[in-house]
């Protein structure tokens, strides 16, 4: 399985100015992994995240895509994020589109599908996420966590080999969180390549099978969430578990 890699973090670094928001990352991620990233605000997950979608450039260090640097890309950012999609907390649709051309418009510049090609596609996944009722709908006219079950149609039907999950719960009213974790778990079990930053402490526990814990910009304890939730060894990560289950 160790050859089987889909991505691979090598000594990743981020620095804003004097900040070091991210420290020596290491980490891999085969086919099928579902894995959540942990740990406190300002911890530095969103962060690791946005670099592994180049939303952010890393300071040092090396992201491997199918043993590439991402960096040297052939086709460049656009190319990489076509295959390794991001599902944003605040949803980031277009606002001026329906629900349907939001999960058209990159397949048909990125991918340089056909419209018709395109639209059975985003049909497919808004069927699977069970937003096909809203294709004419404007995302105002939908609630939070119809706009989230809409942002990740959209990253589906781009095909990709791996989703990134960037806190796709936390901008939702609670009774909403469960419909967006309902998805992803379904996701999760057809073997979708996942990561994902999150609270969620149940669906970290639960759904994953590989969880990093971050603190200080440093990967504190990382493992099987057995491993992880059942027996930590980093006083911060126990620290950290403690006060969600006394929460």
């Amino acid at each position: 399985m160790s050859e089987n890699k889909i991505l691979e973090i090598r000594h990743l670094s981020k620095d804003f100015g004097s900040h070091k928001v991210l420290r020596d990352i290491d980490f891999l991620v085969h086919p099928g992994d579902v894995t959540s990233i942990i740990g406190a605000s300002g911890s530095g997950k969103s962060t690791l995240l946005r670099c592994i979608n180049l939303l952010e450039t890393p300071t040092s260090g090396e992201i491997l895509f199918h043993g590439e640097n991402i960096m040297a890309c052939r086709g460049g950012a656009p190319a990489y994020r076509a295959k390794v999609g991001m599902v944003f907390q605040s949803f980031n649709l277009f606002d001026n589109m329906s629900v349907l051309r939001n999960c058209m418009v990159g397949q048909t510049k990125v991918l340089k599908k056909s419209k018709a090609e395109a639209e059975e596609n985003a049909m497919r996944y808004l069927k699977k996420v069970g937003m096909d009722p809203y294709i004419n709908a404007r995302p105002r006219q939908l609630s939070g966590g119809q706009k989230q079950r809409v942002a990740i149609a959209r990253a589906l039907a781009m095909d990709p080999e791996v989703l990134l999950f960037d806190e796709p719960t936390s901008a939702l009213d609670p009774e909403m969180v469960g419909e967006v974790l309902s998805v992803m778990r379904d996701l999760a079990s057809e073997g979708i390549t996942m990561l994902v930053v999150t609270h969620e402490m149940a669906f970290a526990r639960d759904v994953s099978n590989h969880v990093v814990f971050m603190c200080d910009g440093v990967i504190g304890e990382k493992g099987t969430p057995a491993d992880v939730f059942e027996h930590p060894s980093n006083p911060r990560m126990i620290e950290f578990l403690s006060r969600f289950r006394n929460a």
